[in-house]
């Protein structure tokens, strides 16, 4: 197989990301295949007992298992790294094994890592539950307060763990101050950048060492497949990530890389024009939502208190944003009532989602945790969709009139 037009990856990395989201990585066989092919195997065949050797010392090119290289998936992950601006990527079967893997890659018994409080109810089981389990100490704090990040350091600091914006309260961290402390005292930062994606942020712009993804989020943007990913350097990637791969699979199917490969190719598109409608929907929520006595969390609008850093650090503030009703019994009263958005725990997807923070992706947490971290009764996220805005603001209308607000 031969790469498109030819280019090496020293051309393509100097493309524009609108032409590396369509171009960037693209293989062909002696086919001459416009769209990617897919390959679904789980080996390969060889010339001779010697070639196989080579290859599995690292002295020949070639694939040898699936499990370690796929010419789709491959695809996918040069594509990404473009994206990203990243020297290396490895795809991975779903976002949170995306997330142990960055994590448990690197860090063993005795070391210490520096969450934030606010994340996906899974990245905090992550945080709270399974890396102390294998002796691997963790502390948590606000993100929002910069200070805390080099007040948490211990000696034994290996990796700081944080999502920008977070999920679901939508949390900005300021990534070149975090940055820049973890440098200053050789920690690696580790950043899951799902509800922005390289089309809105590019945490590596700001000195981070590892960006990690749910790319079954806006990668795909359709609700289609689960997948995951991770960048990083050459070295970090083949020397500290890629043993722990190969030896435990977390593995995303050629299938599903071919299906995250399809949804690159427009993914700034609807990225942008998510974002259009996220402002113009939370703009028209906000002064219901003030009036009873709610509450807007929305990095894009004026009210968040990082909106001035989300504009700065962000190319758009994305498709996601929450608001405080109060009561379970109102957030629910709202859910209900929905006509045309419809009620689920997914993100990024071009349809408008809603859900309900608290009894759906952060259930699995006490309560008191819950609260520590913003994620409150009358917590709603919404995922605002590619429909058109004036139908998404009738329906939401309708809807808290229902809810009596």
């Amino acid at each position: 197989m031969k790469k498109t037009t030819g280019m090496d990856r020293a051309t393509t990395r100097n493309w524009r990301a609108a032409t590396q989201a369509v171009r960037g990585g693209t293989w062909r066989s002696e086919h001459g295949e416009t769209s990617e092919a897919l390959f679904l195997t789980s080996g390969y065949t060889y010339d001779n007992a010697q070639a196989v050797a080579d290859r599995f010392a690292g002295e020949a090119e070639g694939m040898t298992y699936s499990r370690l290289q796929n010419p789709t998936v491959a695809m996918l992950e040069e594509r990404i790294a473009l994206l990203e601006g990243a020297e290396a990527c490895r795809a991975q079967a779903s976002g949170m094994a995306a997330m142990t893997a960055a994590l448990l890659c690197q860090l063993s018994a005795g070391d210490h890592c520096v969450a934030a409080r606010a994340a996906f109810g899974s990245c905090r089981w992550l945080v709270d539950h399974l890396l102390p389990r294998f002796g691997i100490e963790t502390t948590v704090i606000d993100s929002a307060d910069d200070a805390q990040w080099e007040a948490a350091i211990r000696p034994n600091t290996k990796v700081f763990f944080f999502e920008t914006p977070a999920n679901p309260t939508l949390d900005v961290v300021n990534l070149q101050h975090v940055c820049d402390v973890a440098r200053a005292h050789n920690i690696i930062t580790v950043v899951d950048n799902a509800f922005a994606t390289s089309a809105l942020q590019r945490p590596m712009d700001f000195g981070a060492d590892v960006v990690a993804y749910s790319a079954t989020k806006l990668m795909d943007g359709q609700g289609r497949v689960l997948a995951g990913a991770i960048c990083g350097s050459e070295q970090w990637i083949n020397e500290v990530l890629l043993p722990f791969q190969r030896n435990t699979g977390p593995n995303i199917s050629p299938f599903n890389a071919w299906v995250v490969l399809k949804g690159l190719e427009t993914l700034e598109l609807r990225a942008m024009r998510q974002s259009q409608n996220a402002i113009g929907l939370g703009g028209f929520l906000e002064p219901r939502i003030d009036t009873a006595g709610g509450r807007m969390l929305h990095p894009g609008l004026a009210s968040h208190p990082r909106h001035a850093l989300a504009k700065a650090q962000m190319k758009a503030t994305g498709p996601i944003f929450a608001f405080d009703v109060g009561t379970r019994e109102r957030a629910f009263a709202i859910l209900d009532a929905l006509q045309l958005i419809d009620i689920s725990n997914n993100i990024g997807d071009a349809r408008s989602l809603m859900c309900h923070p608290a009894s759906t992706t952060h259930a699995g947490m006490e309560p008191e945790d819950r609260a520590e971290m913003g994620v409150t009764e009358g917590l709603v996220r919404i995922n605002v969709g590619l429909e058109d805005i004036d139908d998404l603001k009738e329906d939401l209308d309708q809807a808290l009139k229902a809810a009596g607000i």
